[in-house]
């Protein structure tokens, strides 16, 4: 079985229509569209909002990205989308 390696996201950019641009530590790059990968709801539900979807960041201790509320994405999960 291979071994999956994590990949850290180290950066990220907010774009319209509740997209995110990613930049991962090896390099890989790409904008992934959250509201295919979610449902607005529970923990969720604030990223509805445009101005609160904005304000995503990196956690670097985690590795992925997080919001204010501590809602967060599988780094996995955006890797395979943008890598396919």
């Amino acid at each position: 079985m291979p071994e999956i390696m994590l990949k850290d996201i180290v950066d990220v950019q907010p774009l319209a229509g509740y997209q995110l641009h990613l930049r991962f530590d090896d390099g890989v790059e790409g904008i992934v569209d959250i509201s295919q990968i979610i449902e607005f709801t529970g923990i969720f539900t604030p990223l509805e909002n445009s101005d609160y979807f904005a304000k995503v960041r990196v956690n670097h201790d985690l590795g992925t990205i997080q919001w204010e509320n501590e809602a967060d994405l599988d780094p996995v999960v955006l890797y395979a989308r943008i890598t396919g």
